[in-house]
């Protein structure tokens, strides 16, 4: 049955998403509809479909995307701020992607483990995660707890619990840990801008050199600045990426925020969205 359900992971996803709203592709949703709706009501609109996909997510398919749903809706929009926090997801350090990074005054990496998952690759992404923030905490299912626990008891590793009643449950906090933090890791994570801006910051100027040798060179001024004033400027740089469109973001559907924030959506993307939600299936 899950290998049935593969279709939805690739429904919650910003790219099908935005065919979606720009009345490009319904190929991907009809069949969603179709297979986990068979007593759909033909006068339903689409965002009245959307809840009921979700809620067999919630019953039946826990899948990656769900948890990265309620740790935004649960803990960003939850316990934290717009204003003062912002979430990253599938960020690029070394050879893993975090799923989703929580920055307000500290950063916390958060690695989901899926009851879809398994821990083979875990031992690897921690150790990549710790080169770029001091933070870390596995997000597992009851199911997983005890396996987990034991696998990261003695570790600065946190654990935290999607549980059956679908909250965010907190078992063992996340421990600062500084020792494993890499310059390099963080310099090729940064894009150019911000690589630039700490910089411009620290040194008051940036390398006059070639072209050819321009990105070297940065890497040389960055890998002189001190790995704890450095790693601050990292999280200011990283804190920018924030969302826009604030207001239109909180009238979101709760089944969408993770989708539609880390989408980007601008002003545009927002109202059609709402033309969307409000049609009626076209079948």
């Amino acid at each position: 049955m899950m290998s049935n359900n593969i279709i939805l992971n690739r429904l919650f996803t910003p790219s099908v998403f935005l065919s979606l709203i720009n009345h490009q592709d319904f190929a991907i949703f009809n069949t969603c509809i179709k297979r986990y709706l068979s007593d759909i009501d033909l006068t339903s609109n689409n965002h009245k479909i959307i809840t009921k996909l979700y809620h067999y997510l919630r019953k039946q398919y826990r899948n990656e995307y769900y948890y990265k749903n309620t740790l935004l809706n649960k803990i960003l929009l939850g316990s934290h701020s717009l204003n003062t926090t912002v979430a990253l997801s599938e960020i690029p350090v070394n050879k893993s992607k975090a799923d989703f990074v929580l920055i307000n005054g500290k950063a916390t990496v958060y690695e989901i483990k899926t009851e879809l998952d398994t821990f083979d690759r875990l031992d690897s992404q921690i150790n990549d995660y710790y080169k770029m923030f001091n933070r870390v905490c596995v997000v597992t299912s009851e199911s997983n707890y005890n396996k987990l626990n034991d696998k990261l008891y003695n570790s600065n590793v946190g654990i935290s619990v999607l549980t059956n009643r679908n909250t965010i449950s907190p078992r063992k906090q996340p421990i600062e840990d500084n020792s494993h933090l890499e310059h390099s890791s963080m310099f090729r994570t940064l894009r150019k801008k911000e690589f630039e801006n700490i910089l411009n910051l620290h040194f008051g100027e940036l390398p006059k050199t070639t072209q050819v040798n321009y990105y070297k060179e940065c890497l040389r001024w960055f890998n002189q600045i001190n790995i704890e004033i450095l790693y601050p400027y990292l999280l200011a740089e990283l804190k920018k990426r924030n969302i826009g469109e604030k207001e239109e973001f909180l009238n979101v559907p709760y089944e969408l925020k993770s989708l539609v924030y880390f989408s980007k959506f601008k002003k545009d993307d927002y109202h059609k969205l709402e033309d969307f939600l409000s049609e009626t299936w076209r079948g």
